[in-house]
């Protein structure tokens, strides 16, 4: 039977993984100290950011599964169920990780901003690809850390230590900028299929029946988190997923009035909208003519 753990506490973690608990609210991992394990399902209650220097076995998140290889960097966010699934009864886990608690960020401009940074939203399929040379700059903050964790604690441990956090959160930001930006290719077959996916929706008797497709659906039907899709989509394109999908709505709008000798509260509720007022408000404030205007200028 598959274990479960539930991780409160930064010191619950770390006697889990044999490290000493040197700061009730932060721990750096070195991961080859624990003792060897087997597939097991585990609940956080804290940040964490993990590097595996080796393959540990399939990580299942949702419906995702990801192939946890060498140079990889995956952010787990709290509230996040992970469940490593293995080929093998036992195996070392080896790798290097931080943990932080909420409670650090408590009073920091880290915690002023930490959800600005989605990539702890990201399923952990769409983890962080790293480089020689982006490896060791992790690894190198790591160490920094670690450092800072060792001093003992005086009013001025907790800023340094959320601000040290905060460094690697940024250059992880920069980071996944550039994974965005080589994986340009395989991004742009996305964008067809996000294009193909709302062609589909609004040739369909689904605006009609349940209202417009909405970020999180249109990402779950392309099997990404809304977060990393959403970022992806900005990278791309310049808009937002949701700009995005309001512009295909005025697209559609256009053809359908244009095209068509439907009246626009017929076009308005075939396009999801509840009331027809709304969508002229929302047709003018795009194209800077009510629907009827646009029909009688074309």
């Amino acid at each position: 039977m598959e274990k479960e753990y539930h991780f409160q506490s930064i010191s619950e973690y770390n006697a889990f993984n044999n490290h000493e608990t040197n700061h009730p609210l932060v721990s750096v991992l070195d991961f080859s100290k624990a003792k060897e394990r087997t597939g097991s399902k585990m609940l956080f209650d804290v940040y964490c950011i993990f590097l595996k220097d080796v393959k540990c076995g399939d990580l299942k998140y949702g419906r995702q599964y990801y192939d946890y290889q060498e140079g990889t960097l995956v952010f787990i966010s709290p509230g996040q169920v992970i469940d490593v699934q293995n080929k093998i009864d036992y195996y070392q886990p080896m790798g290097h990780g931080l943990v932080f608690h909420p409670d650090i960020l408590l009073g920091t401009s880290l915690g002023k901003s930490i959800a600005e940074y989605n990539f702890f939203s990201y399923n952990t399929s769409e983890a962080l690809h790293l480089s020689v040379k982006e490896r060791q700059l992790v690894l190198d903050l790591f160490a920094k850390i670690d450092v800072e964790l060792q001093q003992p604690v005086d009013k001025h441990s907790k800023r340094v230590i959320a601000s040290s956090i905060e460094l690697l959160l940024n250059y992880c930001d920069r980071f996944y900028d550039r994974q965005f930006i080589t994986r340009e290719t395989v991004n742009k077959g996305v964008i067809e299929k996000f294009e193909e996916l709302l062609n589909n929706y609004f040739a369909s008797e689904q605006p009609y029946t349940i209202g417009f497709p909405s970020v999180a659906y249109c990402a779950d039907q392309l099997h990404f988190s809304a977060k990393y899709f959403g970022d992806m989509i900005k990278k791309e394109t310049g808009k937002t997923a949701q700009e995005y999908i309001q512009y295909k709505i005025i697209e559609v709008a256009k053809n359908k009035i244009y095209g068509s000798t439907k009246t626009v509260t017929e076009i308005a509720y075939e396009l999801g909208f509840k009331y027809p007022q709304h969508f002229n408000r929302f047709f003018k404030q795009r194209v800077g003519l009510t629907p009827n205007e646009f029909r009688t200028l074309n």
